[in-house]
């Protein structure tokens, strides 16, 4: 992937919301900022590891917030949130914060869209407290390091992954949103340590969640399309429909690279509330 993809992809997303305040959330020592739009049942918002809430879901909130009550978040480090120094990048510290997020709003239950490093923090919550979950949307998401794509090494080489983002909006976003714009450069080198651990969870435990989840690709995505279909069949999904119909659902979106996907709204328009209502 060029610069150029990375830029044109999210051309004006952080844009597309409309400028709020926000809040803070003490938890786990952290200041973990995140903005509530909307009203109406529940919908936690949860963005990749290198993107704040106006480049992973600038689009769909003002669509999404129409008929629910949106609660995005930033994770540690990026934007908003500050880092913590010592405390590593990990799906397990993202769920913590989450979960204890969920307990300060006094969230009892929630339906959770998470996208790339947001859809592992949603099915590490699922799998960890299954009573807070509803309904699952997990967008461009592994549950084991070898279902992403061989080449995602390209993209984190240190030099090509600064290179690449260098004023990209992730870069804008971080610099206009982070009271440390400094520490970018230790942010994205953080973000490669977390994306160098193996990710290998239990098919066991994924296929015990209760949830329905919608689960969606790009059919250019950094997963690849076998891994998307295995963690379907996790959730139920794969069954004749004329014979039983599966509460879960799959949708792998045509011509779709990874930092796209959030960006097709209407296709993720005529999915996601079909699927949460049902």
């Amino acid at each position: 992937m060029d610069k150029t993809k990375i830029m044109a992809v999210n051309e004006q997303t952080a844009d597309s919301i409309t400028e709020t305040a926000g809040n803070y959330a003490n938890v786990n020592g952290l200041q973990l900022y995140y903005e509530v739009h909307g009203q109406g049942e529940p919908l936690l918002l949860l963005p990749g590891a290198i993107s704040g809430i106006g480049t992973a879901f600038g689009k769909l909130i003002p669509l999404l917030a129409a008929q629910r009550q949106v609660i995005a978040i930033e994770f540690q480090g990026y934007g908003h949130t500050a880092d913590i120094p010592g405390r590593p990048l990990s799906y397990e510290h993202f769920a913590d914060d989450v979960i204890e997020l969920l307990r300060v709003l006094d969230l009892p239950k929630t339906d959770i869209f998470g996208y790339s490093t947001g859809a592992g923090v949603a099915l590490q919550v699922a799998m960890r407290r299954p009573h807070l979950v509803r309904k699952l949307i997990l967008a461009s998401v592994s549950y084991q390091s070898k279902g992403r794509h061989p080449d995602l090494k390209t993209l984190f080489n240190p030099q090509f992954m600064q290179e690449a983002l260098k004023d990209s909006p992730y870069e804008v976003e971080y610099m206009r949103t982070s009271k440390t714009p400094e520490d970018w450069s230790a942010h994205l080198a953080k973000v490669r340590t977390f994306e160098q651990h193996t990710q290998d969870w239990s098919a066991d435990e994924i296929s015990h969640i209760k949830a329905p989840a919608l689960i969606i690709a790009g059919d250019a995505d950094i997963i690849q399309p076998e891994h998307v279909v295995t963690l379907y069949r996790l959730f139920g999904g794969g069954s004749l429909g004329e014979l039983s119909m599966p509460a879960s659902q799959l949708a792998i979106l045509p011509g779709t690279m990874h930092t796209a996907l959030t960006q097709k709204t209407d296709l993720l328009m005529a999915m996601i509330p079909n699927f949460l209502d049902f």
